[in-house]
């Protein structure tokens, strides 16, 4: 890290003497570092109600927070402001954060309002009528040219000349050993010091030790030596008491155009959210009521709480005031009757009425809303489980034949699908009550859930019905089937139909063939698919049943059935009783079968039956007869 420039350091030192001096005056503990030292604003507050003799009002006199700190500190800039004292490019977080040269410049400004305006000289600035005060104060010495606050202080000569001006029973500026710069200027600060109580802000090295003295810091000094010297002459006391009686007059004056400023604007801002609210509308939905519930809970926080605080001020200020000009022995300053205390307590009574209608009127609203939205729901809600009740009923009261009822069903599968509409609506409406924070509705017994529940079992018992009415048609068409083999076929083709639209797509189609044995790799099922279905997209049950029908019609030839003892067998040449009870047979006909097969002996020790020898026998025909008696 860079080490600091000279002239930092230099103000570091003197800013910080010259604070302590003034931190003195009421036994506050001396500041050690300037960068940490202002950064919870409590020294700084003291600093102020030391040079303007007044009081800041209520602070955090022992801050642990850094909001709390930031707050002193702010404090103290507004007060600053107040006096007329233009900052620039400085808040309070440059203070807690110890930026140094932010703080020097502050405590410069403070030093050069405090401690330097008022040294004046024929109309001239405070720095030029300082310095013109040295010139004339060291005129008359050989050696000594006051030229500016910096170079012309290297020697010290131009210190024990002002002593000996003033002071000449103290210092012999005539017997000084004129090459000896760091010898005089150290002469000269240890009599200002000691002898004239005028504090060492500066050491020998920050006036000798460097070409370019830092003129801040030496201004700041000398203007010491000129408060300490001043009062000898009798005119210039004089000048200085009748400017420091107009400063009083002036600082008064500003306090006064200070106070009435800020209160006609705190009453102007308080009527102008009276006349919002007066006026303010609702739409009637519950987010417009929200966000002005939520607008005025802001306001409560934050702007009110601004008011409060600006409130509090101005009757400090007002008592400031006063208390300022009693102190001089001044008339006493009341305010214009608009603008006084009394009509400010009037105003702010008013407020306080307008807050509680304005907060009345919200949360009625709110509670108009919601049981609106309550009523909203639930008017739909109910007349939606009514319209699902009445789906059921007719599907329960079905009755004539199925021609008729499926009339009827397709009469109600197209009202149906429609209520999905009102369902997305009723949902919207759940939502609304949702965002309204609305958890129980004593007008319907009905949620959202349970409607979009139900309505899904009304949907899918309609489509069901619908799907198993069709089917039922086209089944009695069916006439060379039996029962066994259309109640399997419709079981299969129900059970991967899974959207109930009471037909099967390609892969849905592919898994119900393979369910019942037939397999086909991939371009072979695309094939069937596209033959058996006529739109391409999906198979409808009677073209299902009608494949079957086609796949299967053969499958009592003696062939199939040799080949299907065979599957039954696992490739055996003889079959057990496990066999035939495992591959699903009905008990009788197991029954049948062990009865009429011929048996044979396992090399395990089992019974088991030639099938072979059964089919060959069927197959010949002499057996058949046999079979059946």
């Amino acid at each position: 890290m860079a080490a600091p420039q000279q002239w930092v350091v230099t103000q570091d030192k003197t800013f910080r003497k010259w604070l302590n001096t003034k931190l003195a005056t009421r036994q506050c503990k001396p500041v050690e570092s300037l960068k940490t030292g202002l950064s919870d604003g409590v020294s700084l507050v003291h600093l102020l109600e030391i040079l303007s003799n007044e009081s800041l009002g209520k602070y955090a006199s022992s801050p642990r927070l850094r909001v709390q700190k930031a707050e002193n500190v702010h404090k103290c800039l507004e007060f600053i402001r107040s006096r007329g004292i233009q900052l620039f490019n400085i808040g309070a977080e440059d203070i807690v954060d110890g930026n140094l040269k932010l703080i020097l410049g502050l405590l410069w400004t403070l030093i050069l309002r405090f401690t330097i305006t008022d040294i004046n000289a024929e109309g001239l600035t405070a720095k030029e009528g300082l310095l013109l005060w040295c010139q004339r104060k060291t005129a008359c010495y050989e050696g000594v040219e006051v030229r500016d606050f910096s170079a012309s202080w290297n020697d010290g000569l131009a210190f024990c000349a002002l002593l000996d001006i003033h002071r000449p029973d103290l210092i012999d500026y005539d017997s000084l050993d004129k090459s000896d710069h760091r010898g005089n200027t150290a002469l000269a600060f240890k009599i200002a010091t000691e002898e004239i109580g005028i504090p060492a802000l500066l050491d020998v090295e920050d006036v000798c030790d460097v070409p370019k003295p830092d003129e801040r810091s030496m201004m700041t000094y000398i203007a010491y030596w000129f408060h300490a010297f001043s009062h000898l002459d009798r005119i210039e006391t004089a000048g200085r008491r009748v400017e420091k009686f107009v400063e009083v007059m002036q600082g008064a004056w500003d306090m006064q155009h200070n106070f009435e400023k800020r209160m006609a604007e705190l009453l102007r801002q308080i009527r102008e959210q009276q006349t919002a609210w007066d006026t303010a509308q609702f739409t009637g939905t519950y987010a417009d009521a929200k966000s002005q519930s939520v607008s005025f809970a802001t306001y409560k926080r934050t702007l009110k709480r601004t008011w409060v605080a600006e409130k509090s001020d101005l009757i400090s200020l007002l008592g400031n005031i006063k208390t300022k000009l009693g102190t001089y022995g001044l008339k006493d300053y009341q305010p214009p009757s608009h603008l006084d205390l009394a009509n400010l307590d009037r105003v702010w009574s008013e407020l306080l009425q307008s807050e509680n209608r304005r907060s009345m009127l919200i949360n009625q609203k709110i509670r108009e809303i919601k049981e609106m939205l309550r009523k909203q729901f639930s008017v739909a809600a109910n007349e939606f489980a009514m319209c699902l009740n009445n789906v059921a009923l007719k599907i329960s009261s079905l009755d004539g034949n199925p021609e008729e009822q499926l009339r009827v069903v397709r009469s109600l599968h197209a009202n149906i699908v429609p209520l999905e509409i009102e369902l997305e609506r009723i949902g919207g409406l759940g939502r609304d009550c949702e965002e309204a924070n609305i958890e129980e509705n004593d007008h319907t017994v009905h949620s959202y859930d349970d409607l979009e529940y139900e309505y899904g079992l009304a949907k899918e018992s309609v489509a069901k019905k619908l799907g198993f009415l069709e089917n039922q048609i086209v089944a009695r068409q069916m006439t060379n089937l039996t029962p066994i083999q259309l109640e399997e076929w419709e079981s299969v083709f129900r059970h991967f139909d899974r959207d109930h639209s009471n037909t099967l797509h390609e892969l849905e189609f592919s898994a119900a063939l393979a369910s019942l044995g037939l397999v086909y790799d991939e371009d072979e099922m695309h094939e069937v698919f596209e033959e058996v279905s006529e739109s391409r997209s999906s198979v409808t049950f009677e073209q299902f049943i009608r494949f079957m029908v086609e796949e299967t019609e053969d499958q009592n030839s003696a062939e199939q059935v040799w080949q299907s003892f065979r599957e039954v067998a696992d490739g055996k040449g003889f079959v057990t009783e496990v066999d035939l009870r495992h591959s699903l047979i009905p008990e009788g006909m197991v029954e049948e079968l062990v009865r009429v097969m011929p048996r044979v002996m396992t090399e395990e020790g089992e019974v088991g039956y030639d099938y072979e020898a059964y089919m060959e026998g069927l197959m010949s025909g002499g057996g058949v007869n046999g079979v059946r008696q």
